[in-house]
Formats: C-alpha cells, structure tokens, sequence
C-alpha cells in the first residue's frame, strides 16, 4: 500500500518516540486517515499511536478536535490557524504527547485563486512546546499524490519534535 521509504520513515518515527516514551496522535482532514493509517503498518506501532482523528468536515473539526468555529469561519479550513488548532486538538482530546495535523484541498476540484489545488498546511504539536507549521504548494499533480506527499512532509515535521 504505501511505498517501503515511506514505510522505513514511519518505522523510524516510532522508534524515536518510543525510545523516548511518547504518544502520537494524527488529526487528519484532506489525508483521511493515511497517517493513522501508515503508522499502523508497521508492527508495534499500538505502543506509539495513541489515536488518529478524521475530522473531514468542519463540524468534525469543531467536535472531535474543539477547532474554533470562529477560525474555521474567519480563515476557512484549509489554513494555518485551523492546522495549528486541530494539532493542539489533538493532544487535548488523547493520552499523546505529539501531534500532527493536516489540512489542504487535494482536488481535482474546490481550489480557487487564494487556495490552490495542492495547497496543503501541516501543524506538529508537542505537548508544553510551541506548535510548528508548514505551508505547502505541491501544486495540481493529482489526488493521491497530493494525499502522499502531504503524509511524508507530516511525518518529517512531526519527527522535527522528537
């Protein structure tokens, strides 16, 4: 399912966390549980992953992650402040102590001039510690490709934490 580099760097990010005792949990929008899901493949992850959240829609987002509505409404979904909120979400609502959470538009439709297809924001949250984001522009190169790259860039900033 996934590729063997992408599944040696989430073999890798579970052993770091482990050696240090951490929990992960993913908060997940355009990636639809494809972090959750990758992690899982690697035997022994169920000591490390505590959690993923799919939360596709915004009322998703509000309940299962307590994203502020006013975000969502001010900023849209596919933003900074709702990344950053959903990844701080994340460790609130589970037993980790690291995050990552994804937001973007992977197409082919619902990209407009300001947000593109392919646009893609990336939080890590560690638990005491400032939440980390990246923007990304992987441009329109298709779905799941879109989806792929947005779970390898998750998983190196997550790293970035441990």
């Amino acid at each position: 399912m996934f590729s063997e580099s992408l599944r040696a760097r989430a073999e890798s990010l579970l052993a770091a966390a482990r050696a240090q005792g951490l929990k992960i949990a993913a908060a997940e929008s355009c990636t639809g549980g494809l972090i959750a899901g990758l992690l899982t493949e690697i035997p022994g992850s169920s000591d490390v992953l505590d959690r993923g959240f799919v939360t596709y829609s915004n009322q998703a987002k509000e309940e299962m992650l307590g994203v502020p509505g006013a975000a969502l409404r001010q900023h849209g979904a596919v933003s900074e402040a709702v990344a950053r909120a959903m990844a701080e979400g994340a460790i609130r609502n589970s037993t980790a102590q690291l995050s990552v959470a994804v937001t973007g538009i992977a197409g082919p439709g619902g990209g407009t001039e300001g947000k593109p297809v392919g646009l893609v924001h990336i939080a890590a949250a560690r638990a005491g510690e400032a939440t980390l984001h990246r923007e990304y522009r992987f441009g329109d190169i298709g779905r799941s490709e879109i989806r792929l790259k947005s779970v390898e860039t998750a998983l190196e900033l997550l790293a970035s934490l441990i």
